[in-house]
Protein backbone atom coordinates (compact mmCIF):
# COMPACT_ATOMS: atom_id res chain seq x y z
CA UNK A 1 0.00 0.00 0.00
CA UNK A 2 1.16 3.44 -0.65
CA UNK A 3 0.19 6.75 0.80
CA UNK A 4 -0.60 9.06 -1.88
CA UNK A 5 -0.94 12.71 0.18
CA UNK A 6 -1.73 14.27 3.13
CA UNK A 7 -4.11 16.88 3.67
CA UNK A 8 -4.16 19.10 6.87
CA UNK A 9 -4.86 16.11 9.11
CA UNK A 10 -6.10 13.81 6.87
CA UNK A 11 -5.26 11.18 4.82
CA UNK A 12 -5.99 11.37 1.12
CA UNK A 13 -5.35 7.70 -0.90
CA UNK A 14 -4.23 4.75 0.27
CA UNK A 15 -4.14 2.73 -2.46
CA UNK A 16 -3.72 -1.02 -2.65
CA UNK A 17 -1.49 -2.94 -5.34
CA UNK A 18 -3.57 -2.06 -8.42
CA UNK A 19 -3.38 2.03 -7.75
CA UNK A 20 -6.73 2.18 -6.76
CA UNK A 21 -7.70 4.08 -4.05
CA UNK A 22 -9.03 1.93 -1.16
CA UNK A 23 -9.26 4.53 1.78
CA UNK A 24 -9.76 8.59 1.89
CA UNK A 25 -9.88 9.89 5.03
CA UNK A 26 -10.57 13.41 4.74
CA UNK A 27 -9.66 16.71 6.74
CA UNK A 28 -12.94 16.51 8.43
CA UNK A 29 -11.96 12.84 9.01
CA UNK A 30 -14.46 11.44 7.16
CA UNK A 31 -13.32 7.60 6.38
CA UNK A 32 -14.55 6.20 2.45
CA UNK A 33 -13.51 3.11 1.26
CA UNK A 34 -15.13 2.85 -1.96
CA UNK A 35 -13.84 -1.29 -2.98
CA UNK A 36 -15.44 -2.11 0.29
CA UNK A 37 -17.75 -5.24 -1.04
CA UNK A 38 -21.66 -3.56 -0.70
CA UNK A 39 -24.77 -4.54 -3.12
CA UNK A 40 -28.26 -3.37 -3.02
CA UNK A 41 -30.26 -5.76 -5.31
CA UNK A 42 -34.12 -6.92 -6.02
CA UNK A 43 -36.30 -8.66 -8.36
CA UNK A 44 -36.52 -6.96 -11.82
CA UNK A 45 -40.56 -8.27 -12.04
CA UNK A 46 -42.98 -10.11 -9.94
CA UNK A 47 -42.56 -13.64 -8.56
CA UNK A 48 -46.09 -14.57 -8.83
CA UNK A 49 -47.42 -17.69 -6.80
CA UNK A 50 -44.01 -18.05 -5.02
CA UNK A 51 -43.49 -21.89 -3.84
CA UNK A 52 -42.38 -22.94 -0.32
CA UNK A 53 -38.47 -22.94 -0.59
CA UNK A 54 -38.21 -20.29 -3.65
CA UNK A 55 -35.30 -17.92 -3.66
CA UNK A 56 -35.84 -14.40 -4.03
CA UNK A 57 -34.97 -13.28 -7.63
CA UNK A 58 -31.94 -10.76 -8.14
CA UNK A 59 -32.44 -9.30 -11.31
CA UNK A 60 -31.81 -5.63 -10.28
CA UNK A 61 -28.76 -4.70 -9.21
CA UNK A 62 -28.75 -0.98 -8.27
CA UNK A 63 -25.18 -1.47 -7.24
CA UNK A 64 -22.55 -4.20 -6.57
CA UNK A 65 -19.31 -2.98 -5.55
CA UNK A 66 -16.95 -6.10 -6.43
CA UNK A 67 -19.34 -8.13 -8.67
CA UNK A 68 -20.29 -10.26 -5.89
CA UNK A 69 -24.01 -11.06 -6.39
CA UNK A 70 -24.70 -13.50 -8.71
CA UNK A 71 -27.43 -16.50 -9.39
CA UNK A 72 -29.14 -14.59 -6.72
CA UNK A 73 -26.93 -15.15 -3.98
CA UNK A 74 -24.14 -12.24 -2.28
CA UNK A 75 -20.53 -14.18 -2.17
CA UNK A 76 -18.38 -12.68 0.60
CA UNK A 77 -15.12 -12.17 -1.54
CA UNK A 78 -13.44 -12.16 2.11
CA UNK A 79 -13.88 -13.04 5.80
CA UNK A 80 -15.34 -10.71 7.51
CA UNK A 81 -18.69 -9.73 9.55
CA UNK A 82 -21.12 -8.69 7.10
CA UNK A 83 -24.62 -6.28 7.58
CA UNK A 84 -27.11 -7.97 5.44
CA UNK A 85 -30.70 -6.75 4.96
CA UNK A 86 -34.03 -7.68 2.87
CA UNK A 87 -37.35 -6.41 2.89
CA UNK A 88 -40.09 -8.57 0.75
CA UNK A 89 -43.56 -7.34 0.07
CA UNK A 90 -45.93 -9.58 -0.54
CA UNK A 91 -49.50 -9.48 -2.28
CA UNK A 92 -52.47 -11.54 -1.60
CA UNK A 93 -51.14 -13.91 1.77
CA UNK A 94 -53.17 -16.30 2.39
CA UNK A 95 -54.76 -17.11 5.51
CA UNK A 96 -55.07 -20.26 5.40
CA UNK A 97 -52.06 -20.61 5.90
CA UNK A 98 -50.36 -21.94 9.60
CA UNK A 99 -47.55 -19.35 9.12
CA UNK A 100 -45.23 -18.14 6.39
CA UNK A 101 -41.17 -17.42 6.97
CA UNK A 102 -38.62 -15.59 5.17
CA UNK A 103 -35.14 -16.24 5.72
CA UNK A 104 -31.60 -15.54 5.34
CA UNK A 105 -29.77 -18.66 4.08
CA UNK A 106 -26.06 -18.69 4.39
CA UNK A 107 -23.10 -21.34 4.47
CA UNK A 108 -22.91 -20.53 8.36
CA UNK A 109 -26.61 -20.85 9.12
CA UNK A 110 -30.20 -19.38 8.69
CA UNK A 111 -32.01 -16.52 10.06
CA UNK A 112 -35.79 -16.34 9.89
CA UNK A 113 -38.31 -13.85 10.22
CA UNK A 114 -42.16 -15.61 10.86
CA UNK A 115 -45.66 -14.67 10.82
CA UNK A 116 -48.90 -16.18 11.21
CA UNK A 117 -51.36 -15.06 8.27
CA UNK A 118 -53.59 -17.52 9.74
CA UNK A 119 -54.96 -15.31 12.29
CA UNK A 120 -55.97 -12.96 9.83
CA UNK A 121 -60.06 -12.92 9.08
CA UNK A 122 -59.35 -12.35 5.00
CA UNK A 123 -55.85 -12.97 2.56
CA UNK A 124 -54.04 -10.00 3.34
CA UNK A 125 -52.96 -7.81 0.45
CA UNK A 126 -49.96 -6.69 1.40
CA UNK A 127 -47.77 -8.06 3.90
CA UNK A 128 -43.85 -6.08 4.00
CA UNK A 129 -41.26 -8.63 6.36
CA UNK A 130 -38.25 -6.77 7.37
CA UNK A 131 -34.77 -7.94 8.90
CA UNK A 132 -31.52 -6.87 8.87
CA UNK A 133 -28.41 -8.14 11.30
CA UNK A 134 -24.76 -8.44 11.52
CA UNK A 135 -23.47 -11.86 10.05
CA UNK A 136 -20.40 -14.06 10.11
CA UNK A 137 -19.13 -15.08 6.15
CA UNK A 138 -15.68 -17.07 5.60
CA UNK A 139 -14.74 -15.84 2.30
CA UNK A 140 -16.92 -16.98 -0.71
CA UNK A 141 -19.60 -18.21 1.90
CA UNK A 142 -23.32 -17.69 0.38
CA UNK A 143 -26.08 -15.78 1.25
CA UNK A 144 -29.32 -15.66 -0.63
CA UNK A 145 -33.09 -14.98 0.85
CA UNK A 146 -35.88 -17.45 0.35
CA UNK A 147 -39.75 -17.82 0.26
CA UNK A 148 -41.24 -20.57 2.73
CA UNK A 149 -44.61 -21.13 4.11
CA UNK A 150 -46.86 -23.87 5.88
CA UNK A 151 -50.47 -24.87 4.50
CA UNK A 152 -52.30 -22.85 2.41
CA UNK A 153 -52.55 -21.81 -0.81
CA UNK A 154 -49.42 -21.06 -3.35
CA UNK A 155 -51.28 -17.76 -4.11
CA UNK A 156 -48.55 -15.33 -2.15
CA UNK A 157 -46.92 -13.29 -4.90
CA UNK A 158 -43.41 -10.99 -4.20
CA UNK A 159 -43.51 -7.52 -5.80
CA UNK A 160 -40.40 -6.66 -7.39
CA UNK A 161 -37.63 -3.88 -6.58
CA UNK A 162 -39.29 -0.87 -7.42
CA UNK A 163 -42.93 -2.24 -5.39
CA UNK A 164 -40.69 -2.81 -2.39
CA UNK A 165 -38.40 -6.49 -2.26
CA UNK A 166 -34.68 -5.56 -2.12
CA UNK A 167 -31.38 -7.58 -0.17
CA UNK A 168 -28.84 -5.57 0.57
CA UNK A 169 -25.46 -5.88 2.78
CA UNK A 170 -22.19 -4.67 3.25
CA UNK A 171 -18.41 -5.57 4.31
CA UNK A 172 -18.63 -3.37 8.26
CA UNK A 173 -15.27 -5.43 9.72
Amino acid sequence: MALTKIIGEGIQGISNSANATAITISSDEEVTMPLQPAFLAGPSADQSNAAHGDTITLGTEIFDVGANVASNNFVAPVTGKYFLSFCVRMQQVDDGSSYVYIQIITSNRNYIYIFAPNVFDQDADYWTATQSGIFDMDANDSAAITFNYVNGNQSVDIRDFTNGTYFSGALIC
